[in-house]
């Protein structure tokens, strides 16, 4: 038994019968308490739009910030700080086969690594002491947006080490030179099955890598990984294939004949843009046997090892002449 009072002093009694099946229930006798049912449902709406608000209403932050995700592009300049580690030789989260030759790296936190997004590409930082080029080749799990973890060799160029933290400003480099000609690299346990690759010397971060049979057949697309290959779970054949890549910049490459080889690197004769973005002088060498079976499960390690087995081959470039932009161009930025 429920007690309620209505405005205007009249007591109600209301009898509520719980084990009375809705259809049941006798119907309400005219008078306020159609003004009592009122507020209770409005109360009880009110509840549950607030529950469904809180579940599915507006996007959380986190999930805001990881769409907010992305590599620094164009001309604009970063302020941040800066601090230093060592990789010990190894290329770190891109999947570099190493550390590079001047040892001039750097790692980026989860908001500017963007998943991968942004290795290959190149920064310019300035410190109190000078300025450094350095390439982007590992995450920083801790960094926020704005904190660069440079190698020791790079701190070095812009600040005493004894600082150990230091203000900065960065930018990234657009149409950097570019250390050679595009490389590539078929993942271990890759086979008909199951394709995976990764690219080297492109310069810019790439916004897309498509991949096909030979030199002919539709265009397939492929999911970048968060430690820099690029994947297709159900396979791209046999190979040989053709590889065509575009960056944020919409600089385009196309290279045919890569092997289906995996562990090795294959390195072309074809640049990302500028000189020798598409020449076309040698024929790929005969095709490595692929692999049979089908890999047990994706690997997806957080730092992968430093690639070994290096080995050359010819490929044939695709003219494709790519449309090389200004140094002030608008990067076209697009997750994969």
């Amino acid at each position: 038994m429920t007690d309620g009072s209505a405005p205007g002093g009249v007591d109600i009694d209301i009898d509520l019968d719980l084990d009375r099946a809705p259809d049941d229930r006798p119907t309400p006798s005219s008078g306020p308490i159609p003004w009592l049912v009122a507020s209770g449902v409005t109360v009880l709406a009110a509840v549950l739009g607030l529950t469904l608000a809180l579940r599915s209403g507006s996007t959380p932050a986190c999930a805001a910030g990881r769409a907010l995700a992305a590599p620094p592009t164009g001309t604009a300049t970063h302020s941040g700080k800066a601090t230093f580690y060592d990789s010990n030789g190894a290329g770190g989260n891109c999947s570099n086969p190493a550390a590079p030759a001047n040892r001039l790296y750097v790692a980026l936190g989860p908001t500017e690594y963007a998943a991968g997004a942004a290795c290959g590409g190149f920064l310019d930082v300035t410190g109190p002491k000078g300025s450094v080029r350095v390439l982007i080749m590992d995450q920083c799990p801790e960094c926020a947006p704005g904190h660069l973890d440079l190698s020791r060799e790079a701190f070095t160029r812009i600040a005493d080490p004894v600082q150990g933290l230091v203000p900065i400003t960065y930018r990234a480099v657009v149409n950097p030179p570019l250390p050679g000609p595009l490389t590539f690299r078929i993942k271990e346990g890759a086979s008909q099955f199951w394709f995976a690759v990764r690219i080297g010397n492109h310069g810019n971060p790439l916004r897309a890598v498509e991949v096909r049979q030979r030199d002919s057949g539709p265009w397939q697309s492929t999911a970048r990984q968060d430690y820099n290959y690029w994947l297709i779970p159900s396979g791209a054949g046999a190979g040989p294939f053709t590889i065509r890549l575009t960056d944020v910049y919409g600089n385009r490459a196309t290279v045919a004949g890569i092997r289906m080889a995996p562990g090795q690197m294959q390195t072309s004769t074809v640049r990302m843009y500028g000189r020798g973005a598409a020449t076309a002088t040698s024929r790929p060498s005969a095709s490595a046997r692929p692999s049979a079976n089908r890999p047990a499960a994706t690997p997806t390690p957080a730092r992968r090892p430093a690639e070994v087995a290096k080995a050359s081959a010819s490929v044939t470039a695709v003219a494709n002449p790519p449309g090389t932009r200004p140094a002030g161009a608008t990067a076209r930025w697009c997750a994969s």
